[in-house]
């Protein structure tokens, strides 16, 4: 659980390096967060449904939530990324990479599977030897 919120933890911080292990826990943090809010939204869409089909009141609060946790963890995740291709000696501004249409977001991933470098390197020391 640790992995999971220390992109939290280092909310704006785009410095340093990041481990495989970090980014991907945080990814299934959002992922089940994700699974959690789209469950709440599935039943309050049968639930309390009003006569012209309009879904429950479940259904709004949990599209607002999870909106409201969506937008929270949007610098964390970005933050996360540019540490990660910190940790592989790449600069930062590869994130920009997200934007690229259809295959942006392919190269990305694949980069967020990439080890990092061993040693130090410009962006700090290996996180793997840190602990």
């Amino acid at each position: 659980m640790e992995w999971m919120l220390l992109p939290i933890k280092r909310y704006a911080d785009f410095s340093g390096r990041s481990r495989r292990k970090e980014y991907w826990m945080f990814v299934l943090f959002n992922l089940l967060l994700l699974v959690a809010f789209g469950a709440l939204m599935l039943v309050g869409a049968f639930v309390g449904r009003s006569d012209t089909g309009a879904p429950g009141a479940l259904f709004w609060i949990a599209l607002t939530l999870y909106v409201l946790v969506a937008l929270a963890l949007l610098v964390p995740s970005i933050a996360v990324q540019v540490r990660r291709f910190h940790d592989q000696g790449r600069s930062g501004w590869f994130w920009l990479m997200n934007l690229i249409p259809y295959v942006g977001g392919l190269i990305v991933l694949i980069f967020m599977c990439m080890e990092g470098e061993q040693g130090d390197n410009a962006w700090g020391t290996d996180p793997k030897r840190q602990g």
